[in-house]
This record gives structure tokens, C-alpha cells and sequence, in this order.
């Protein structure tokens, strides 16, 4: 009996990316299954999975689980650095040793990961085999959670890990925290402002994800940026302007490092620039290239979620 694979398994789908890319998926047809802490509508718990594995009719699956690494209300300790790795590292396990227990194998495996990968550098502009991944815990963090998804080659599951760069949507991630600032008019940039900010607007790393589970030409490590290379400042400046606000007023460098820590501070603080190369060699087409465009979208005084992938 041929069994038709139209369902999408999602670790960790209840966060911004995960919340959207499920809704994306289910207006395309998917059956969207969603494995979190908590069971709901479409979901169920990590401990139902372990015991029931993937439905037979699995087409995809995606790891998307992880502890927020810029959460304000927690210190950096060391504990709270394991809560991060493990969130990520273990869920991705989970679900590669799910893909290797099924009788019915799904068609791709896509895990996300960051640009936290590659160094921060003003000067230099990363692809896809950019160097990186060796030389701080977020850019360790990022290999290994990578090296989680990886899969025997016979079992003809095809591997994708998207790297993402900060996302950019009303309903969650930075905007969502910094909107309130930037429509007082107390809103600029972190530091100096000079450090690249890698961005790609929700709507497009939803688009990469779905282009990643539908194009069979997409293999290994995505870029999941903007093909726009963006400082803070420029960002800033973007937004206040769609606002009509001022963005001039900083936040100092050491205040991000006392609220944050240096080690994640630098997230904010530092910065590379990367390119989608492999996205728009594969055929992706970017809804918003440019932070002006994706800007006016997100910074509507009335907002309802439009999205139309």
C-alpha cells in the first residue's frame, strides 16, 4: 500500500518562526504535527513522540526547538548556557533517531541553526562555506547543533540546516520588543551602530524553510539571510523611518552587556555579513530584499498577519 506523505513534523513549533511556518504549511495542505513541552490542538508532548515516533505519513520534519537565548529575565550562568545547548542539541537528536527508527522514511530533515557560526567581521562576507563554528560557545552551539541533524547517507533522507540571521516580524523576535521604544521616538542603534546586523524578515524564513522541504535541489547548509547587507544603524534608521521617529538615541554597548553579558551581549553588540547564496542559487525569491521594504511592513500602526506563502 502506497502510503501519501503530506504530513510535517515540527520540533518546537510553538515560537515565532515555528508558530508561522505551521500556519504557512497547514494553507498549503500539510498536516502540521507539532511537538512541544505541552500538549494541544496538533500537538503532543516529547514524551508521546519518544513512544508513538513519526506517522507513517510524514513528509518533513523540522527542528525548530530552543531555549531563547537573548531572554532578558535570565542570567547567563552556566546552567542556564547547559538549558540553551540541551534544548537544542537533545531535540534535534530526538528527532534524527526518530527518522532512523521509521518504517517510513520522510523525504528531507531541516534543522535551523545561526549565523552565530561565522566570526564577527566588518570586513569579510560569508556564504555558505564560510569559516566558523570553533571559536566561542554560540558558534560551537551552532555546529554541534547542526552535527545533530546528521544522518546515514543510506537512508535517503535528504539534510538541510538553515542558519539563520535575525528575523524580523511584528508578531515576535526583536521588532516585537523594540517597537514600543521606536514608536516613543527613544528608539537607535545597539553601540556604535557600524556592526553588520545579518536579518531576514519572517516571511522569508518561512518561505526558506518550505523552499527547503519542496525543492529536492537544496541539500546541507542554507544561509537564512536577506540578500541585503544591513548595519544596526541602518536597520535603526529603517525602522524609525517607517514610523515616522527619530532613531538617533543609542543603547550603549556596556548597558547590553550588563543586562545580557558580554558573551550573548555580543549577539547585539557584533555582527557579520552573510549572504543567501545557496537560497538564490536554488531558486528562492525574497519577498523583502531590503530592510526598507520589509520595514513599512512591519511597522503598520495596524497590524494583522498577511502573509501569503
Amino acid at each position: 500500500m502506497t502510503v501519501h506523505l503530506s504530513t510535517v513534523v515540527i520540533g518546537g513549533g510553538t515560537g515565532f518562526i515555528g508558530t508561522a511556518l505551521g500556519r504557512s504549511l497547514r494553507r498549503r495542505g500539510y498536516d502540521v504535527l507539532t511537538v512541544s513541552r505541552k500538549p494541544g490542538p496538533y500537538s503532543i508532548t516529547w514524551g508521546d513522540f519518544n513512544k508513538t515516533g513519526l506517522p507513517d505519513s510524514t513528509t518533513a520534519v523540522i527542528s525548530l526547538a530552543g531555549q531563547n537565548v537573548l531572554d532578558p529575565m535570565r542570567r547567563w550562568t552556566e546552567g542556564f548556557k547547559q538549558n540553551v545547548w540541551a534544548s537544542r542539541i537533545n531535540t534535534t537528536r530526538y528527532l534524527a533517531q526518530a527518522i532512523q527508527a521509521a518504517s517510513v522514511k520522510p523525504k528531507v530533515f531541516v534543522t535551523a541553526s545561526g549565523v552565530g557560526f561565522y566570526p564577527a567581521n566588518q570586513d569579510e562576507v560569508y556564504d555558505e562555506d564560510g569559516p566558523g563554528g570553533d571559536f566561542d560557545f554560540l558558534s560551537r552551539l551552532c555546529s554541534d547543533w547542526e552535527n545533530a541533524a546528521n544522518l546515514p547517507s543510506d537512508l535517503g533522507v535528504r539534510v538541510v540546516k538553515i542558519r539563520t540571521g535575525v528575523v524580523l516580524g511584528r508578531q515576535g523576535g526583536m521588532v516585537q520588543q523594540l517597537f514600543l521604544p521606536f514608536y516613543m521616538g527613544l528608539g537607535g542603534p545597539v553601540g556604535s551602530g557600524e556592526q553588520p546586523m545579518p536579518w531576514i524578515h519572517i516571511e522569508d524564513i518561512v518561505g526558506i524553510f518550505i523552499h527547503a522541504i519542496e525543492s529536492e535541489n537544496v541539500t546541507g547548509v542554507v544561509n537564512g539571510v536577506a540578500p541585503q547587507i544591513l548595519t544596526n544603524k541602518e536597520f535603526a534608521t529603517a525602522f524609525g523611518k517607517a514610523l515616522w521617529r527619530p532613531s538617533v538615541i543609542p543603547l550603549p554597548t556596556f548597558a547590553v552587556n550588563m543586562l545580557f553579558n558580554e558573551e550573548r551581549g555580543k549577539i547585539m553588540t557584533e555582527g557579520q555579513k552573510v549572504i543567501p547564496k545557496k537560497a538564490l542559487q536554488t531558486g528562492y525569491s525574497f519577498k523583502y530584499p531590503n530592510i526598507t521594504v520589509a520595514a513599512k511592513e512591519f511597522a503598520r500602526l495596524i497590524y494583522a498577519d498577511n502573509m501569503h506563502i
